[in-house]
């Protein structure tokens, strides 16, 4: 079962080896480039509780929602590689969020990292939006639990192998 799991068409999983045992992919051959990747989010509010926190400048009880969302976010980037066990530690060059809403319930999020290195920085990036939307449900869940997260996914990322999708 492994081995069919490690190769579909012309690609493979490269988390994987030969033997289709878990490895992390040695990246030391790969050139130092310039990464970057887009990763967005969005929170979906009921409409009574995106009201309430318009009203109160985006802030709950446990403070600044979008400040504090950042910050998570951000802690989150950094250390991708203590939460998903064959991410490689990079250092990360830059770190952005922007936090918008995009219709009168829904937040959106997006997060774009750039590290000058060997591999890429897809991963950081939606780990990022993904914590700093997580964050935002955990400061708002007092107003209601029925907070709705996702969809969650990569918009673009520059560097290594190939290009994919846009980034701003």
């Amino acid at each position: 079962m492994r081995g069919d799991a490690v190769k579909q068409g012309n690609r493979k999983l490269t988390h994987l080896d030969a033997a289709g045992q878990p490895t992390m992919v040695d990246v030391a051959a790969k050139p130092v480039s310039v990464r970057s990747a887009l990763a967005a989010s969005r929170v979906r509010f009921p409409a009574a509780v995106a009201e309430a926190l318009r009203g109160q400048g985006m802030a709950s009880a446990k403070g600044p929602v979008l400040d504090t969302a950042i910050i998570a976010g951000t802690l989150a980037v950094k250390r991708t590689h203590e939460l998903i066990p064959f991410c490689h530690p990079l250092p990360i060059d830059g770190c952005k969020f922007t936090l918008d809403w995009l219709d009168a319930r829904t937040l959106g999020i997006r997060c774009q990292v750039r590290s000058t290195h060997r591999t890429g920085v897809e991963m950081e990036a939606l780990t990022g939006v993904s914590v700093a939307a997580l964050t935002v449900y955990d400061m708002c869940k007092a107003l209601s639990h029925a907070i709705v997260i996702g969809p969650t996914r990569l918009l673009g990322k520059r560097g290594g192998k190939r290009d994919v999708g846009e980034i701003d």
